[in-house]
């Protein structure tokens, strides 16, 4: 493409009004003539912040108005909300189900749009541990279970039993795991058992086809960790990625194509904490990022494994202290997403009280975006978050399910109440000092 080069005078013009010319194009399309470049560059390079300023306004914008559409009714026996997910892609819009794992031993499915609960699955008495959906068939919801096992059951059956069972050995006891984005995968995570720790590997293919049969393992890794594996997370396009995080504050990634566990580790990161969250964000999600359980946060530049830059591209001890909140505070993170139109990576957090707060990270640090006040009334545990269609749900210890939409008015008779349950269900939250692997950078 032939650049347009224009006289100084001109550029200016341009470059104050580009509003009608986006910020990139405007830097790969136009050159000046004129020997002041230097303010011509600023001018440009200021363009580009505005460009990239205006959509952190939309996401503020957007945040702000989300307003509670649909809460979930209490059930008969209400137990904390620790973790969410949603059928489909987490980007459409069409998703049916909801399904929720609970402090309660069980997995509770709800129908999307209207929070009516459908079902609810146990494994007693042993104790669930996270939740999944199929990527591409969303009747197929998945969990670890502390009994050595990972059960995948087909919302479609009227039945508590299991469509598929994924076998461990006989130590093992899952807290954590995760399934590929091509579904041909299933990972999990093991609780530390005396000196061993592992990460379980099995085909997925045909779920449902032999109905409750047993599945044997894959193959194992059992040299990367040395303490509980607490999250699992499969790359969002690229199956053969995965990432763990463990109380030993490492955080590794793994390419499973290779033929044994020394070969397919590509990075050991140190968080210097007990991981509580991991994820994948950034262009073409080649970075990694984790928080913990005394609420620090880590992210990492995997793209920059292979040169002298340094792959730490922001470290906080504490986020509770990092982040401004006024007339406010942050309590605790969640977790995080990462938002592919805005190109940013956020972190849900919020208060006892209830209160969620959107944080947006950069390499300058952490920022709050917007605070969601009144709808949680306890510590909120779980989220999901479509941008897609601009609505967030929340899962909180007050046994609340929430939906929140931009705009809406609320019409549910439920009401927020807030709840005490025994300790025990604050598993795993327990900041490591054990000594850590030497392979890190």
């Amino acid at each position: 493409m032939t650049a347009v080069v224009l006289p100084h005078f001109f550029c200016l013009v341009l470059c104050l009004c580009s509003g009608w010319l986006p910020a990139e194009k405007l830097a790969q399309e136009v050159s000046c003539s004129c020997a002041d470049a230097t303010v011509c560059g600023l001018l440009l390079t200021a363009s580009g912040a505005a460009f990239e300023m205006s959509a952190i306004e939309k996401i503020e914008e957007q945040f702000a108005s989300l307003r509670i559409a649909k809460r979930s009714v209490l059930s008969e026996e209400p137990a904390y909300l620790l973790d969410i997910d949603v059928s489909g892609s987490a980007q459409s819009a069409s998703s049916r189900f909801v399904a929720v794992s609970c402090s309660n031993k069980s997995i509770r499915v709800y129908n999307r749009e209207t929070l009516n609960f459908l079902r609810e699955y146990s494994s007693c008495p042993g104790t669930l541990n996270g939740v999944r959906f199929a990527h591409v068939c969303d009747s197929l919801v998945f969990s670890a279970c502390s009994d050595g096992m990972v059960k995948c059951w087909d919302i479609r059956l009227a039945t508590q039993k299991a469509a598929q069972v994924f076998s461990g050995y006989p130590s093992n006891v899952f807290i954590s795991f995760d399934i590929n984005c091509s579904d041909l995968m299933i990972c999990a995570g093991t609780e530390k058992v005396e000196t061993d720790t592992f990460l379980v590997f099995w085909d997925a293919r045909g779920s449902t086809d032999c109905a409750s049969t047993i599945r044997e393992p894959l193959g194992v890794y059992s040299e990367s960790h040395n303490d509980d594996v607490t999250k699992i997370c499969f790359h969002p396009v690229k199956p053969s990625l995965v990432v763990s995080g463990s109380t030993d504050g490492l955080v590794n990634v793994f390419d499973i194509n290779k033929d044994n566990e020394d070969d397919a580790l590509i990075s050991t990161c140190n968080s210097d904490s007990s991981v509580s969250f991991i994820g994948w964000s950034g262009k073409d999600y080649e970075q990694i990022y984790c928080t913990t359980h005394d609420e620090g946060f880590c992210w990492w530049d995997l793209a920059q494994l292979d040169t002298e830059e340094p792959i730490m591209l922001l470290r906080v001890l504490d986020a509770r202290d990092a982040v401004c909140i006024e007339n406010g505070s942050l309590n605790y993170l969640v977790g995080g997403m990462y938002h592919e139109k805005a190109g940013r990576l956020f972190l849900i957090g919020g208060t006892a009280t209830g209160d969620v707060h959107l944080i947006s990270c950069s390499a300058a640090g952490l920022s709050l975006v917007g605070t969601l006040p009144g709808g949680h009334s306890a510590t909120v545990r779980s989220f999901c978050w479509n941008p897609a269609e601009e609505s967030l749900l929340t899962g909180g210890e007050d046994a609340q399910l929430l939906l929140w939409r931009p705009g809406a008015v609320e019409r549910s008779l439920a009401k927020k109440m807030s709840m005490k349950i025994a300790s025990s269900v604050q598993k795993r939250v327990r900041v490591h000092n054990s000594s850590l692997k030497n392979r890190k950078k």
